[in-house]
């Protein structure tokens, strides 16, 4: 079953930030509405789509994020990565923005530490500069236009915890593939301090949004 690509109306004849939230409302919706059974299915087809990106195949250490009830579902890229020996750090909020990293334990170990939250590990916390050690990122987000341009969740804690990543590391968006959205027709809003992602995967398959990395 093919699900509608939301895209308010006069979309680019207002704010950017009242775009965004436009935007963030309205694909907030359809994912709500997506049932458990094909939240499911995606969750096993990532997995097995994001094992055939080059880049992951030879990491030694990826930054992935816990998912919450409503986001494309990271556990079993968890326990594919996991199974291969990788060491997988996830996001930890902390107070306020910020920006802290500690490594994947296993599904038992995470915990959600506060409403709407996502599930975070209990090792101890390793930095925003932990990020940097990774060799592949695997960002959440609302959608992804064909230029780049990432829609995250509002708050800005990707934003910012990219800044850490090594040069060249390669950032790769998650999303349903009603979700990427064609930057000629549909671009996402913008603003200048808004980071890029290098590539998307979406249950159907990936592919590079930007130059891909030099090996």
């Amino acid at each position: 079953m093919r699900t509608a690509q939301p895209y308010p109306p006069a979309l680019g004849a207002v704010d950017p930030e009242d775009a965004k939230e436009a935007l963030r409302t309205a694909i907030r919706a359809v994912r709500q509405a997506r049932s458990e059974r094909r939240r499911q299915q995606a969750a096993d087809a990532f997995a097995e789509v994001l094992e055939t990106v080059p880049g992951l195949i030879a990491a030694k250490c990826v930054a992935v994020y816990s998912s919450r009830p409503s986001e494309p579902n990271t556990g079993p890229l968890l326990e594919v990565l996991a199974a291969r020996g990788v060491r997988i750090i996830l996001p930890v909020l902390g107070t306020g923005l910020q920006r802290e990293w500690a490594e994947y334990d296993g599904p038992d170990d995470l915990r959600q530490r506060a409403p709407g939250r996502p599930p975070e590990p209990g090792t101890p916390t390793l930095g925003a500069g932990a990020l940097a050690e990774a060799d592949v990122i695997i960002a959440p987000a609302l959608a992804v236009d064909t230029s780049g341009a990432r829609l995250g969740q509002g708050g800005g804690w990707y934003d910012r915890a990219l800044e850490h990543a090594r040069a060249g590391t390669p950032v790769i968006a998650m999303v349903f593939a009603e979700e990427v959205y064609d930057a000629g027709t549909r671009p996402l809003p913008r603003e200048a301090h808004d980071r890029m992602v290098d590539a998307v995967a979406t249950p159907a398959g990936w592919r590079w949004l930007r130059h891909p990395p030099e090996a």
